[in-house]
This record gives C-alpha cells, structure tokens and sequence, in this order.
C-alpha cells in the first residue's frame, strides 16, 4: 500500500510544502511548541472520560437484553471509575493553580509534621 500511493501519489515540489501547518493557520515560529504536562493530564482525562461515556453508552442501548448482570456490571464501572477520580483528587492531580498547589503543600507539611512528634 506505500510503495503503490508513493508510485500512483502526486509529486508536488511546492516550497511551502514541508512547513508545518496546522488547523488552517501557517506556524509563526517554526520551533516546536513547547506544553505543559498539565496539557497532557486533561487530554488523559478527557480520553478515560470518553471512553466511559462511550461504554455507558453502548450499556444504555442494550439494557434490556443484558439485565440485571449488565446492570451489575455498569455499576461495578462507575465505582471504579468514581474510585479513581477520588484518588486523582487525594493526589492533587485536580490541582490546576498555583494557589491550590502550595494550600496543598502546606497542608502535607503540617501532616508530617504533626506525625514526628
């Protein structure tokens, strides 16, 4: 399938051909941008909560031919998931601003040092 599209594919030499291009818009800069990690963190989370959705979804259409064992199952999915954002939120992961941040960080120092003691 590559060696046919390079044989049959045009050939275009154009000199704005190699430069980036992305959603309509020619890059100002042609170094690479440079994201945060928090980017990353939220596209994570939208792609688990996706997912989720898409599974409830696909629940929801056949809930009567899977039953009560279905139902059992979509709950036992949603404890799971719900599980998991208390611990995203206990680990601070949720924690977007800088305010939040160092509330947290003082809070864990008064913890450890109200444990040593």
């Amino acid at each position: 399938m590559l060696i046919g599209s390079a044989l049959l594919g045009g050939k275009s030499q154009a000199r704005a051909r190699n430069e980036p291009f992305e959603s309509g818009v020619v890059s100002a800069s042609p170094e690479r941008l440079r994201l945060s990690a928090k980017f990353y963190l939220v596209a994570m989370f939208f792609v688990i909560f996706d997912v989720e959705a898409l599974f409830l979804y696909a629940y929801a259409v056949s809930a009567k031919e899977v039953g009560w064992m279905g139902w059992i199952e979509v709950a036992v999915f949603i404890f799971i998931l719900t599980a998991s954002l208390v611990y995203l939120a206990r680990i601070g992961a949720l924690d977007w601003t800088p305010h939040q941040k160092k509330r947290r960080a003082a809070r864990i120092a008064a913890q450890a040092a109200g444990k040593s003691e």
